[in-house]
């Protein structure tokens, strides 16, 4: 079997949350090409998720909703009952909830802790273990596909509850890959860099983004088709014998300050 039919989707079902913009949908978007029926979920009253079912159907794929409130334990129950009624069956998962508070950490309050927490980690777990349990069920070699970040390892100021939250995540995605192992169930994690959101697009202005973006090692900020597009691969069969990683997709970012041209030159020795 050629890569490309490894790579191929054609017949899997996957769920996606987030999927109204941004890395949710950049997933969902890629996961189609590759011949997925797709699942979406986004929030309740969400002005996009309608619009990414629309160019899902354009593709030639199936496309089912489900508006839910991921960060809540009743809203990750209701998603994954919705979705197993609605399209019959889940293969793959691509977990994407997520919250942030920038704040100094004597200044952070509590009540927004608890949400960075419940919305970046718990939902996470409670929604790859409905799907899981689901696909142990039926006998589904599926896959678990968790988006987590660059700053699970990176300790940015003002950025230590979120951090620390996908820190947690990508144990989980470990963990969870051991326990599944006799169940043949991939999980694995993207860790994103500075991709271009409608959230970056909040909190960066458009100056500070067209600045900085050529500054990176790859000359520019990261596209939810980079994301996608890895994602893609990873939920694959081409990628069978891949479980319990967390890949970074970052250009680089990571590295950005660890070129020799950003460093004082050596002096010449003697």
């Amino acid at each position: 079997m050629s890569l490309f039919d490894l790579i191929r989707l054609d017949g899997k079902r996957a769920l996606v949350t987030g999927a109204g913009c941004g890395i949710g949908k950049g997933c969902a978007v890629e996961l189609a090409h590759a011949g997925a029926d797709l699942i979406l979920n986004d929030r309740p009253g969400s002005d996009e998720l309608a619009k990414t079912a629309e160019e899902i159907r354009a593709l030639g794929r199936k496309c089912w909703t489900v508006e839910a409130d991921v960060f809540s334990a009743a809203g990750c129950e209701l998603l994954v009952r919705q979705a197993i009624e609605l399209a019959g069956t889940i293969d793959i998962l691509v977990s994407n909830p997520a919250y942030g508070k920038r704040c100094g950490f004597l200044e952070f309050p509590a009540d927004e802790f608890d949400k960075v927490i419940d919305a970046t980690f718990k939902s996470g777990f409670r929604i790859s273990q409905a799907v899981a349990r689901h696909m142990v069920e039926r006998e589904i070699s599926g896959k678990i596909l968790f988006v987590s970040s660059v700053v699970g390892e990176m300790p940015f100021e003002r950025n230590g509850p979120y951090g620390s939250a996908k820190a947690a995540l990508n144990q989980l995605t470990r963990s969870i890959a051991v326990e599944l192992f006799p169940h043949r169930i991939n999980v694995n994690a993207i860790a994103p860099g500075w991709i271009d959101t409608p959230t970056e697009r909040k909190t960066f202005t458009k100056e500070v983004i067209e600045a900085r973006g050529p500054t990176l090692p790859w000359g520019r900020i990261g596209t939810p088709s980079d994301i996608g597009r890895a994602a893609a691969f990873l939920v694959s069969e081409a990628a069978d014998y891949i479980t319990g990683v967390v890949l970074p997709v970052d250009g680089g970012f990571r590295f950005k300050d660890m070129r020799a041209d950003d460093e004082p030159q050596e002096a010449d020795p003697l």
